[in-house]
């Protein structure tokens, strides 16, 4: 990212989302959170006209698939068994961040000249190095609808996120529940206080130092306790809240003189994105606070229309959240294989549409809410 104009990136990018921002994006180089060590080696690339970027794509060469929350192990084992090679393959995403968002950029009213020179400049260097797949993760709509309309296999998947319908403070959204949920997330909230548990949310200007080590411990705490490769670092994340203040909102619980637990958000001009947790002391209901509660709460007061929360969690639904349809774009270099997966596609395909029908009577609403 450190050969690309910060400033050219940045005017790229749409809504301010900041884990698109060069920033961003280059801080995860700068502290190591991407290269050799972990898989995730930077492959971005950059389109200029007479010297000014007019198109870019945040793009990597793989040789592991961690972190990127559309699994594939199943197709990585089918080209171990055929004795192929799945590893190198490109993906174009925000490493480990399901969230979704830009991942084909271009000059505002030129897409349809510039995405396809992004598109076959992946293709090329997939052909390039060897990789057996590009892979376009959570892409905006438009990049969706682009890439599947040059053929790229689609995969389907569901998050739970969270919609302002212009909600002037939490009661108001609570009102628009069923009264078995408004008075579950009600018990749960007071539980928390009962403990004798305070919140704070801070931004890059507000946090101290002391905050952000704190932050820090908890999310090394989470990672080797459940997820076990913690990729993320102090550095990471006091450099982005130092040059992405506003972007950042830290969500601290402090007892009796201590700080307990913490959780980390990010916010574009329109969402709220989700991203850790950790604690050193459990609190019923403290979990679902910190990290879904606090972020409604700054959304009704920051005028944010929508909260994705991160990936997966049915328990989400309960406390406000939707089911939303989430894609992925697909390239298959080896024609032996494409056939194949277009098949398992379509088939995943199905059994998401499924699941999303069966989840629809447990959507907490008194009445039906536009996504």
């Amino acid at each position: 990212m450190s050969e690309i104009p910060a400033g050219a990136w940045n005017g790229l990018v749409r809504d301010n989302n900041p884990l698109l921002r060069h920033e961003f994006l280059d801080a995860m180089e700068r502290h190591g959170c991407v290269g050799e060590r972990f898989g995730w080696l930077p492959r971005h690339i950059a389109v200029y006209r007479d010297g000014v970027l007019v198109a870019a794509m945040p793009l990597y060469e793989k040789y592991n698939s961690y972190g990127e929350f559309v699994f594939d192990n199943a197709w990585a084992d089918a080209y171990h068994r055929a004795g192929l090679a799945y590893f190198p393959k490109l993906v174009s995403a925000v490493p480990y961040t399901p969230a979704s968002g830009q991942r084909l950029l271009a000059l505002p009213g030129e897409e349809a000249q510039l995405y396809p020179v992004l598109l076959e400049t992946a293709l090329q260097l997939a052909e390039r190095i060897g990789a057996s797949s590009f892979h376009c993760l959570f892409p905006s709509t438009d990049g969706f609808e682009f890439l599947a309309g040059k053929g790229l296999l689609t995969r389907h998947d569901v998050q739970f996120h969270w919609h302002n319908h212009n909600y002037r403070d939490f009661d108001q959204f609570l009102a628009t529940l069923v009264a078995k949920k408004r008075k579950n997330i009600r018990q749960e909230r007071k539980r928390v206080v009962d403990a004798g548990v305070t919140l704070r949310r801070l931004n890059g200007r507000t946090a101290s130092d002391a905050d952000w080590r704190q932050f820090t411990h908890f999310y090394n705490k989470t990672f080797s306790e459940k997820w076990g490769t913690a990729t993320f670092n102090y550095g990471f994340f006091r450099e982005v809240a130092d040059r992405l203040p506003e972007r950042v909102l830290l969500v601290l619980a402090d007892r009796a003189g201590e700080c307990i637990a913490g959780s980390l958000m990010y916010q574009s001009d329109s969402t709220l994105y989700g991203r850790h947790w950790g604690t050193d002391r459990r609190v019923d209901g403290l979990h679902f606070e910190a990290c879904y509660y606090q972020g409604i709460e700054h959304c009704i007061e920051q005028g944010l229309g929508c909260f994705e929360p991160g990936a997966q969690g049915e328990h989400k639904l309960s406390r406000g959240f939707v089911p939303t349809l989430t894609r992925s774009s697909h390239w298959i270099r080896d024609d032996g294989f494409r056939e194949p997966i277009a098949r398992y596609t379509e088939h995943e395909q199905a059994a998401i549409a499924n699941y999303l029908e069966q989840l629809q009577p447990s959507i907490p609403y008194r009445e039906a809410v536009p996504g």
